[in-house]
């Protein structure tokens, strides 16, 4: 059998876009200027996560949004996009990310892979899992990671539960969901403020959808805190 998750697709197929929301401040990170552009292993963290993207057949071009006025990215690449047209909150920015695709000739079927900027550790084996469990599902699906800790409620600063961790999954990016159900999931919470939208899976199912878990990996965590930039460091220099 021939090595799909190494073949580009057939020219007729449905075509395959990577789309980062790279909006955000990253208040969290206690950094002077937005996390996906501090520097990690000598080049700003959201070119790791660019590299590891354009190594994969499929994604035949990556758009990365950013706010209106950032002057911070740019990139010569005929394959990467750079567009200012993010917004308050991440669904916002993926909302009007796909507008721009969609006014640029997107095909309603064909696929998009929504990833956090600041995952930059997600290696192109996993893009390709994920692409190979999706590429024939009729919703798409997400990179997850089983939860593998005990989970407890709390009332007060104490325990009030233990709950059953057995079908519980920590939800990664990518995402990948074709670009007419996934604008057409947003635009229907769009005028409520993307109320209940945490990531593009929780749209498809506020639309009545049922997303594809895939296994991800634990290396694949998003940049958050100052003591991540650290271990996400040491991975990257352990794998070069």
């Amino acid at each position: 059998m021939p090595d799909t998750s190494t073949q580009s697709p057939p020219t007729d197929a449905p075509r395959c876009f990577a789309l980062l929301p790279c909006a955000g401040s990253g208040s969290r990170a206690g950094t002077a200027t937005p996390k996906q552009y501090q520097p990690l292993a000598g080049l700003p963290l959201v070119l790791h996560t660019l590299a590891a993207l354009q190594a994969v057949p499929r994604v035949s071009r990556c758009l990365v949004v950013v706010a209106p006025g950032d002057r911070f990215l740019s990139v010569d690449h005929p394959a990467v996009q750079v567009l200012p047209c993010g917004a308050s909150s991440r669904a916002g920015s993926v909302f009007n990310g796909l507008q721009a695709l969609l006014a640029q000739g997107a095909a309603l079927d064909d696929w998009v892979l929504v990833h956090d900027a600041a995952r930059c550790l997600v290696t192109p084996q996993q893009v390709n899992a994920l692409l190979d469990a999706c590429w024939d599902d009729p919703v798409g699906g997400l990179l997850a990671l089983k939860l593998p800790d005990t989970l407890k409620v709390e009332a007060s600063g104490r325990v009030a539960a233990t709950v059953d961790r057995s079908d519980k999954w920590l939800a990664q990016t990518p995402q990948m969901f074709r670009v007419g159900a996934l604008q057409a999931a947003l635009a229907a919470t769009k005028a409520q403020g993307f109320a209940g939208v945490t990531d593009e899976a929780s749209a498809m199912e506020l639309a009545g959808h049922h997303p594809r878990l895939v296994p991800g990996s634990a290396q694949n965590f998003k940049v958050t805190y100052p003591e991540d930039f650290a271990l996400a460091e040491a991975i990257l220099k352990s794998r070069s």
